[in-house]
């Protein structure tokens, strides 16, 4: 494609009649790859398809909103233990940024787990007593205890970690590969983004798994539980099959002669909207019809997977949803913001997260599918150390910490039972291979066979990508 002028306002039907190559190019590409000419129907030419050979052909991100504390779940650290109550040192807490929900205390006391940690696995992974089912996975799991961020707010943070900037507008990681991978279902998706209902918590903005300035229909679709998992999908009463289609070939037709005049390739974006959206019609029902799945799937995702909304129902189907083609899965589960009452709050988040995630992740390797599925848990950034209110026998709370937290990663292309950087013995600030959140971003994509540097889109003369202006693949955590 050429680079000069204005490139970017030809349409993919411009460079078709302009190019001296034109079709005979991509038949003779679509027959060394089927799935590329559909990618480059739907993507910028220039990103079409992979950069190199990838690890990972789909992710499932297990997005936990509201911050996980890392002290009471991962990130072992005696000495908060030892020194419960004492305030925390003035060389540790430094200058750093406090939120104004504990900034104004007077008293800075250090707050130990009420929760026992043990090793687990061949790797000797420590895990508290709330998470025994993922206990058991440990030698799977990657864990990341020296992830950071620059958010200290869950707003700016939850939309950082997944669209690599604190301010609405940009495209979600999801979007982002989309866009550089295309799809290998045309009759699902690309993007699906599963929320766990019925929870309360920090707000989810659609933003989060939204196209930004990306063509729309690289955006998240949410599946929802019920009777209509997607949105204005079933024909309205009265209406059959036969006349929407007649109707989608009639709006068709309007389409392509205003594409004509206009040139606009987001009118292209919505016939091919249009069509996915009464493909749907038929695969959505399908893939959502978990009755056929067999007693003993249940029991390992637990009792709540029988549930429609429930996160273990989500864990399921995002293992369905993938088998069916879809390149990116990404649950929302909101409760982990534990300003106080924390010892009996997060053993709920625990209670409805734990067995789900650690299930999903041995179904996917039982059928073969987690050498090349790679699954992502974690929040937006992780807790402090000291408590937020008053510290009692029973009962303590922590603010928000963006400056180190744990996450976990398996499957495609990641170490299993290994864990990656270090906090100090107050688990507050890095001790060892700091790894920031666009890091993350770029690895993430690197799994996926993409360069995060070339995954590049113009927007307002200049040239967007998700990891902006730094990011650093992590190859010490890949295979």
């Amino acid at each position: 494609m050429c680079h000069c002028g204005n490139y970017e306002k030809y349409t993919r039907r411009d460079f078709l009649q302009k190019t001296t190559l034109g079709l005979g190019a991509f038949s003779m590409a679509s027959l060394m790859d089927p799935g590329l000419m559909a990618r480059n129907v739907m993507n910028n030419i220039e990103n079409a398809g992979p950069h190199f050979a990838p690890k990972a052909k789909r992710v499932i991100y297990l997005f936990q909103s509201g911050g996980p504390s890392q002290q009471d779940l991962f990130d072992y650290k005696p000495l908060l233990n030892k020194l419960n109550g004492q305030e925390i040192p003035k060389s540790i807490l430094g200058n750093q940024r406090l939120t104004g929900m504990s900034g104004g205390q007077g008293e800075f006391p250090l707050a130990g787990s009420h929760f026992n940690f043990k090793q687990h696995g061949q790797s000797g992974a420590w895990v508290s007593d709330l998470m025994p089912f993922t206990s058991e996975i440990v030698d799977d799991l990657c864990f990341i205890k020296s992830m950071y961020t620059e958010a200290i707010n869950h707003d700016p943070a939850a939309t950082f970690i997944q669209t690599g900037s604190q301010l609405p507008g940009r495209p979600s990681l999801g979007a982002w590969l989309s866009y550089g991978l295309g799809s290998e279902n045309e009759n699902l998706p690309n993007f699906v983004v599963l929320v766990t209902k019925d929870k309360f918590g920090q707000p989810l903005y659609k933003r989060l798994w939204g196209n930004g300035f990306l063509p729309s229909h690289h955006q998240g679709v949410q599946f929802r539980a019920g009777k209509h998992p997607v949105l204005y999908l079933h024909n309205p009463p009265g209406v059959e099959d036969a006349d929407r289609r007649s109707q989608l070939d009639v709006l068709k037709q309007l389409e392509e002669i205003n594409l004509e005049n206009t040139n606009d390739p987001e009118i292209e974006a919505r016939i091919n909207q249009y069509e996915m959206a009464y493909r749907m019609q038929t695969s959505v029902p399908e893939v959502m019809d978990v009755d056929k799945e067999p007693d003993y799937i249940y029991d390992m995702y637990g009792p709540d997977s029988k549930k429609p909304g429930t996160y273990a129902a989500n864990a399921l189907l995002a293992r369905r949803l993938i088998e069916k083609g879809v390149k990116s899965v990404q649950l929302y589960h909101q409760g982990w913001d534990h300003h106080g009452n924390l010892p009996n709050a997060i053993k709920v988040s625990c209670k409805e997260t734990d067995q789900p995630t650690a299930a999903l992740i041995k179904d996917l390797k039982q059928r073969g599918l987690l050498e090349d599925t790679l699954v992502v848990w974690g929040g937006e950034f992780g807790r402090t150390s000291y408590t937020q209110g008053q510290l009692t026998p029973d009962n303590y709370g922590r603010d928000h910490h963006p400056r180190c937290f744990t996450i976990f990663m398996a499957g495609a292309g990641v170490k299993g039972g290994f864990t990656y950087g270090a906090t100090d013995d107050f688990g507050y600030n890095l001790a060892d291979n700091p790894m920031h959140v666009h890091d993350l971003q770029a690895t993430i994509l690197h799994l996926m066979g993409l360069n995060h540097e070339k995954l590049t889109y113009k927007h307002q003369g200049r040239r967007y990508r998700l990891t902006d202006q730094f990011g650093v693949v992590n190859h010490n955590i890949l295979t």
